[in-house]
């Protein structure tokens, strides 16, 4: 496998494709025009494709050019989150808290609201994470999400969590309506990459073979599933602990009544390196807040 590409090369593609412009890309970086124009060619060269249409005066982006553009801004925001939480762990009073995007958005965030309310003398940094491994550096304390056979060592789950199968409220009105397990073969169900385990779980529980069906959707990430779900698009097949907020809203309803147990779940870990009682503050709070939020149905 090759190495990845200078980050340099990544930085001034980004910057050249935002401005439609190699030169006030060149000011903004701090480079020549001339090295701006390399790197990107060299960028191109790596991928095998064209990333700009290049004119006398102005650019364009290539089909692939926009098509690559989005999940690279996604990892330099990261890279960027990652330096400012580092900086921001050098003080004494500051921890660090680094959760997967999806987890964080549907429940660390209120969890840690509550915290600063209790305890303003602590400085909170939640890092949403898309790459685990990068997070692990930075972070006090870590939030991942792994697979039972996959556990992180010395690592304490926040809870056991369940699968559970929602649908938006409509579903189950109308001549139309999801009134039997059999009846989700006619509806488009909703996939996680990386998650479809999922479906074999709930689809088992259920009685219903997967082999029938033939429609769906896919996503990268299970609040867009969720969302997809919550605008009437079909089934998803997630866990409770991320759709408790969508549930207790209305949001999204049960169809039907199963809850196996989630081959994945989420574990919580202290780095060695972290603020002894300051952060060990932080990590008691999350976990009595998840022990709280595990034993209401």
């Amino acid at each position: 496998m090759k190495p990845p590409p200078p980050l340099n090369y990544i930085r001034s593609f980004e910057s050249s494709a935002r401005h439609l412009s190699f030169t006030t890309a060149a000011k903004e970086l701090g480079y020549t025009q001339a090295a701006v124009s390399t790197h990107v060619r060299a960028l191109e060269h790596y991928i095998g494709r064209q990333l700009f249409i290049r004119y006398p005066r102005s650019l364009k982006l290539t089909e692939m050019g926009e098509a690559f553009l989005p999940t690279l801004r996604q990892a330099l925001d990261q890279i960027d989150q990652a330096t400012e939480a580092i900086v921001a762990s050098s003080r004494n009073r500051t921890v660090v808290v680094s959760c997967p995007m999806s987890l964080a958005e549907n429940w660390l965030a209120g969890c840690m609201a509550a915290f600063r309310k209790k305890h303003p003398e602590i400085e909170i940094v939640l890092h949403g994470t898309i790459w685990e491994d990068l997070s692990e550096q930075i972070a006090d304390i870590t939030i991942s999400t792994r697979r039972f056979d996959d556990r992180p060592p010395s690592a304490t789950p926040l809870w056991n969590d369940e699968l559970v199968l929602l649908c938006a409220p409509g579903l189950l009105e109308g001549g139309h309506a999801l009134k039997t397990p059999q009846d989700m073969l006619k509806v488009d169900w909703i996939f996680v990459h990386g998650r479809q385990e999922y479906w074999q779980v709930v689809t088992d529980a259920l009685g219903v073979d997967m082999e029938d069906h033939d429609k769906g959707l896919s996503t990268n990430a299970s609040n867009i599933a969720l969302e997809l779900a919550a605008m009437g698009a079909g089934l998803v097949a997630t866990q409770r602990s991320l759709a408790h907020a969508y549930m207790r809203r209305g949001l999204l309803v049960e169809p039907f009544p199963v809850r196996p147990p989630s081959p994945w779940n989420y574990y919580l870990t202290e780095s060695q390196l972290s603020k002894g009682n300051i952060a060990r503050t932080v990590r008691e709070w999350i976990l009595s807040r998840a022990r709280e939020d595990a034993a209401r149905p």
